[in-house]
């Protein structure tokens, strides 16, 4: 196939036990911009100006948005941030769950969990 029928990634839907505790956390962690719950329950966050949503999905059922290679957990979802070693001082200053800050032929990143164990990234 020569022509992409997907013009960008709209959004990524992220399993979480209790909506309201993760929107706090979403919004007051992360920074996301809450622009809606819906009706089903949904919480619809904008990350920044581009057309990427994150939505926050209810789920009583143990299960997370990371998945597992060679029985090892790995993230799914990777976010970008210019001010990486503020960002981990700022989630360490906030209690979140983080790993060390890592190093790769000059590309910097860390993982940290959100308040539900889901495993994401952080890198620049």
């Amino acid at each position: 196939m020569s022509k992409s029928f997907i013009e960008h990634l709209h959004y990524i839907r992220i399993p979480v036990r209790d909506l309201e505790q993760s929107v706090q956390w979403y919004k007051n962690i992360l920074g996301f911009k809450l622009l809606t719950i819906t009706e089903d329950p949904f919480a619809i966050f904008k990350i920044s100006e581009g057309p990427q949503l994150i939505t926050l999905v209810p789920t009583e059922n143990e299960t997370f948005i990371h998945f597992t290679i060679d029985n090892k957990s790995a993230f799914s979802l990777g976010f970008a941030s210019p001010e990486l070693e503020a960002f981990h001082q700022h989630l360490i200053d906030h209690g979140v769950q983080v790993e060390d800050i890592q190093e790769d032929q000059g590309h910097a990143y860390f993982i940290f969990y959100d308040l539900n164990g889901n495993k994401l990234q952080a890198h620049w």
